[in-house]
């Protein structure tokens, strides 16, 4: 039977798009979907201020009148002139197990790039580096995050026989939550705090969002991320979505912020009680009764798990205890919280700095993720 694809041109096609991958996980354990209304937002010009970056087009790929495959083709104009590339992204890509319909769809993504001068194809990857990057290629029999999502092994398959090889990796750990903080940072917290006069601030959504104060540290993670890979700084306007999408419904005891004895800025750490059970259980929608399952997640009644979304270092303070004291705060949390394990962010295979302090605790590597590349 034929494939055909087709660029989506209205709101009921965008639907299909946002629900395609809901309908071809059914039933699997390991996959957590996305926020629908988020993901709805995100393709929305008017809301997602991503669209400053550059461009995209969607596509779904149909068998006789059934979904079988979608992809995003997204170009970043800012990062590519920032790294000097002329690269064409391929995102959001989902697809049943058929090598022609993966083929079908990746070439219209070639297409569109090589109209714009495109000279390389990689992916999967969206408009920034808060956006769902990276194929999973180890941990198939792990739950996904909300951040990092799931997709089935035949997936690389497909790609790596269209010529497809690695760009990149990022690693992810299971940390177990210790049953108090260990030693080593217990001394290491005492000695910087009185060396550097650091202290933790107690901060709420008010100061998040009304103050300023989230985006202060945003404005911290683009200093942070800046050298890593295809990484471009977010606008204050994808800064304000962030803050007020995220902050506005994160249990803030779960986060934290080291100021030095001039009150600078230093250091945070942001985890959240994981919700992928909640939007298993919501199918990813808030309505009609995804926000009770949501809320219970988040507020009442844990899952084991939690989500570390982001860790920063201001630059200059990399080797200064910062993360002592970012430990020494959470960890109470955590144990207080009942939580089990941790599931760390998604981070560079050769980012040896930022992955070391996984290993200090029990904790193991269960997730690999890669971002695929070839010349068009």
């Amino acid at each position: 039977m034929a494939i055909t694809v087709k660029k989506i041109e209205d709101k009921k096609e965008l639907r299909q798009f946002v629900e395609f991958p809901r309908r071809l996980y059914k039933g699997n354990p390991y996959y957590v979907p996305t926020m629908f209304g988020d993901e709805m937002d995100t393709f929305d010009h008017r809301k997602n201020p991503s669209y400053e970056l550059g461009e995209a087009e969607l596509f779904l790929a149909y068998r006789d009148d059934e979904v079988v495959g979608r992809v995003a083709a997204v170009i970043n104009y800012k990062a590519n002139e920032r790294w000097n590339k002329k690269e064409v992204r391929f995102g959001w890509f989902d697809v049943v197990d058929d090598q022609d319909v993966t083929e079908a769809l990746l070439n219209k993504v070639i297409e569109f790039g090589k109209a714009r001068g495109m000279e390389k194809i990689i992916g999967p990857q969206g408009f920034y580096d808060f956006d769902p990057e990276g194929m999973l290629v180890e941990g198939f029999d792990q739950i996904g995050t909300m951040v990092c999502q799931y997709n089935y092994d035949y997936y690389m398959k497909h790609v790596e026989a269209l010529g497809f090889s690695k760009e990149v990796d990022w690693l992810e750990y299971k940390v177990h939550i210790p049953k108090e903080i260990p030693e080593r940072i217990v001394n290491l917290d005492a000695v910087v705090r009185e060396k550097y006069g650091y202290r933790v601030k107690q901060w709420t959504k008010k100061d998040a969002i009304k103050r300023g104060l989230g985006k202060e540290i945003f404005h911290l993670v683009n200093a942070t991320y800046h050298n890593l890979y295809n990484y471009v700084d977010m606008t204050d306007a994808m800064i304000d979505r962030f803050v007020n999408f995220y902050l506005s419904v994160m249990d803030l005891r779960y986060s934290c912020i080291v100021e030095d004895k001039e009150g600078n800025i230093v250091g945070f750490g942001f985890s959240m009680p994981s919700i992928v059970k909640a939007l298993q259980k919501s199918n990813g929608k808030f309505f009609p009764f995804g926000w009770f399952h949501l809320l219970k997640s988040l507020y009442f009644k844990h899952e084991k798990s939690l989500e570390m979304l982001l860790v920063g270092i201001t630059p200059g303070y990399e080797n200064k205890g910062v993360l002592a004291v970012i430990f020494s705060y959470l960890i109470p949390q955590y144990i207080k919280g009942g939580f089990e394990y941790a599931e760390s962010n998604a981070e560079l295979e050769d980012n040896v700095k930022v992955r070391a302090p996984w290993t200090r605790f029990n904790s193991e590597q269960n997730k690999r993720r890669r971002i695929y590349g070839k010349k068009i």
